[in-house]
């Protein structure tokens, strides 16, 4: 089962991380939470790594129907955003949100996963 929907990009890490950044914005996403997987791990562990960002993308709309439709969805939220170094390019990974219905099994959840995938692809095309 594929869980992810990806772009490549020619840009630079930083370039692409506020292009992501806004194209979330554009598609109604604020950014609840950033992860810098490089300097953590750097930190904590003293491992180096490519630049790995983890950004916890909300749509307050969309996470309050999932919500209602099944209070333990939140383990799934917010939806995930990686933006990380591939060799000379960037990548630009979404968990699919058809994720939710596939794992839950409630099919209350796919209207708010299509919403969520057209919202994320959408994103993605706009950075792609």
């Amino acid at each position: 089962m594929s869980y992810d929907r990806t772009v490549r990009l020619d840009a630079d890490f930083d370039t692409a991380v506020t292009a992501v950044r806004k194209a979330l914005a554009d598609q109604g996403f604020g950014i609840l939470t950033e992860i810098d997987v490089k300097a953590t791990l750097k930190a904590k562990l003293g491992h180096d790594m490519e630049d790995y960002l983890i950004l916890g993308a909300c749509n307050p709309p969309l996470a309050h129907q999932a919500l209602e439709a099944d209070r333990s969805i939140g383990l799934l939220l917010p939806c995930n955003v990686v933006v990380r170094r591939d060799g000379d390019t960037t990548l630009v990974q979404a968990l699919d949100p058809a994720t939710m219905v596939t794992l839950t099994g409630l099919d209350t959840l796919k209207p708010v996963a299509d919403d969520a995938t057209a919202r994320l692809d959408a994103a993605l095309d706009a950075v792609g």
